[in-house]
C-alpha cells in the first residue's frame, strides 16, 4: 500500500503514520506532506494508492487540493475537524470522512473499507469527476448508464450516448457508488434501478436488458443473485 498524508500538525501526522504502518502490509511506503503545494507536487511525481488528506492546511484549503485530484485513481480518507465539509466530501468521491480527534479504532474502519467492499451508510456520492482536456468535469450519478471495465481504467456510459474515460478501476468505483450499483459481470457496473428485466439466452447465457433498450451481460456467478433482485 502506497500512501500519502496530507497533515500540517506533525503530532498527528506521525500518529497517522504509525497507525497506518500497523494496520497494512510492512512493506507499504508511507509519506508525509505538510502542505497543499507539496501534496500535489508529491502526487503528480508519484504512484499513491490512499490519500489521507486534512482540509485546514495552516490556512490553506485541503478542499482545493481534494477538487483536483477527485478524478485520479488512489482512493482518499478526509482526517479533519471540518465536519461540516463532509457532505460534500462524499459527494465528491472520497471513500470516508474521520472527523477530528480520533481514535484508532475508527480510522481502521475507514482503513477496512479499502480492502472490502464496504459502502458507507449514507449514499452520498453524486458526482464522478474525469479528466477533459487538463481540466475536471464532474459526471452526475444520474447521468449514468453504466460503466464497463477498461484495464486500469472505467468507461463511463452515460444516458445521452456519450462515454467518459474515468481514472478509477471498476473495482474502485464500486466501493464508491450507492448500492443501487451491482457488479452483474467482472466487467460491468449498472445501477439495478436501471433494469428492465433478464433475458435468459441459449447455452445458459444471460443478459440484462436496460429500460433504455441497452443489454448488458450477466456473469453465470451473478445471475442466481440478480433474478432475486429483478422483478
Amino acid at each position: 500500500m502506497r500512501v500519502l498524508i496530507i497533515e500540517d500538525e506533525a503530532r498527528i501526522a506521525k500518529r497517522l503514520e504509525r497507525m497506518a504502518s500497523n494496520y497494512f502490509e510492512q512493506n507499504s511506503t508511507i509519506s508525509i506532506c505538510d502542505s497543499v503545494q507539496k501534496g500535489m507536487a508529491y502526487i503528480e511525481n508519484n504512484e499513491i494508492d490512499l490519500l489521507l488528506l486534512d482540509l485546514n492546511l495552516n490556512g490553506e484549503n485541503g478542499f482545493d487540493l481534494l477538487e483536483s485530484v477527485v478524478s485520479k485513481s488512489f482512493h482518499t480518507i478526509i482526517v479533519s475537524a471540518n465536519t461540516d465539509k463532509a457532505i460534500m466530501a462524499f459527494e465528491y468521491g472520497v471513500l470516508d470522512f474521520v472527523p477530528k480527534p480520533f481514535d484508532e479504532i475508527r480510522l481502521a474502519q475507514a482503513f477496512k473499507r479499502i480492502k472490502a467492499n464496504v459502502k458507507p451508510t449514507d449514499e452520498l456520492l453524486k458526482f464522478l469527476a474525469v479528466k477533459k482536456a487538463g481540466d475536471i468535469k464532474l459526471i452526475d450519478i444520474e447521468d449514468l448508464l453504466f460503466i464497463k471495465g477498461a484495464g486500469i481504467y472505467s468507461e463511463l456510459h452515460l444516458r445521452n450516448g456519450k462515454q467518459e474515460l474515468h481514472d478509477k478501476s471498476l473495482e474502485t468505483l464500486e466501493q464508491l457508488l450507492p448500492y443501487s450499483f451491482e457488479r452483474i459481470h467482472k466487467s460491468y457496473l449498472v445501477s439495478l434501478e436501471l433494469a428492465e428485466k433478464i433475458l435468459i439466452q441459449s447455452g445458459s447465457k444471460y443478459s440484462l436488458l436496460l429500460k433504455s433498450g441497452e443489454q448488458l451481460p450477466i456473469g453465470r456467478s451473478k445471475y442466481k443473485d440478480l433474478k432475486n433482485k429483478i422483478v
